[in-house]
């Protein structure tokens, strides 16, 4: 399956102009022929926490709707981290949460996950802002599993091992990863690949949001835990790359690890 990568450089609490660059990008990863597009987190607002209260979008709104236009369009699958607003009774402006949208090629939502662990600490205080989600997703695209989640849930290996014991053979991570870390960005894209002997997909963001420098390389990784193709680290690019089965089911064949797992042991 050929899929893409929309690293983005977003204009903070910019949402027309951020949702141009995600359509524009949509239309090119159709005329590449991929089955998937991916775009990474709060892709609509960017990572704007002093002026989300006023920027967060409803679902369906602006974002919501003009990406689920272009995935019916195009025909292809569109993922995206977006600022999801649920609007409480009497019109108050109710709970913002992190969220991975998903629709599929005939415009419908196919699948939300909502950010389950918050970054609280150091530049930024996400649950001074936002609602953590619940539930860990999966969803179907084109014969694969997918297992969700966004940015600083890539530190927490108890998720993916969920999302795997859920059937996942690839982990979409949407993120806008600071470049203070990209040693850490590196190795566990990889590890979470290695250990749950599954394709990789994190999709990041470049440029600078509120003084804070982003880390860019959003990448693929295989099953084995090498890196097949990358961005840079500086600027918007849209990149693509081939997922396939027999990458996962040779691994998993040759080094029978998630079978070996100790239930009896361990919760995952």
């Amino acid at each position: 399956m050929k899929v893409a990568l929309g690293q983005l450089e977003c204009v903070v609490g910019d949402v027309p102009r951020n949702v141009a660059s995600m359509v524009d990008m949509i239309r090119d990863a159709a005329g590449h022929g991929c089955a998937a597009v991916w775009f990474p987190e709060l892709a609509d607002t960017g990572y704007g926490l002093s002026v989300m209260r006023d920027v967060a979008g409803a679902w369906p709104g602006l974002a919501y709707d003009a990406l689920a236009a272009a995935a019916k369009q195009h025909r292809i699958t569109v993922g995206a981290g977006l600022s999801e607003r649920e609007t409480a009774e009497g019109g108050d402006t109710g709970c913002i949460f992190n969220s991975l949208a998903v629709f599929a090629p005939d415009g419908t939502l196919a699948a939300r996950y909502r950010k389950t662990h918050l970054f609280c600490a150091g530049f930024a205080d996400e649950g001074a802002c936002f609602v953590p989600g619940h539930e860990t997703v999966v969803t179907d695209i084109a014969g694969f599993t997918h297992g969700l989640s966004v940015c600083y849930d890539l530190r927490f290996p108890e998720l993916y091992r969920a999302l795997s014991t859920k059937g996942a053979d690839v982990l979409v991570n949407a993120t806008a990863w600071p470049s203070a870390r990209p040693t850490h960005w590196d190795h566990l894209t990889r590890a979470r690949a290695i250990e749950n002997q599954a394709w990789f997909l994190g999709v990041a963001r470049a440029g600078t949001d509120e003084g804070i420098q982003l880390n860019g390389r959003s990448r693929i990784v295989n099953p084995m835990g090498e890196v097949v193709v990358e961005a840079g680290a500086e600027r918007a690019e849209l990149v693509v790359g081939e997922i396939d089965a027999d990458a996962i089911k040779t691994f998993r064949d040759t080094v029978p690890a998630l079978a070996h797992r100790r239930r009896d042991l361990f919760n995952v």
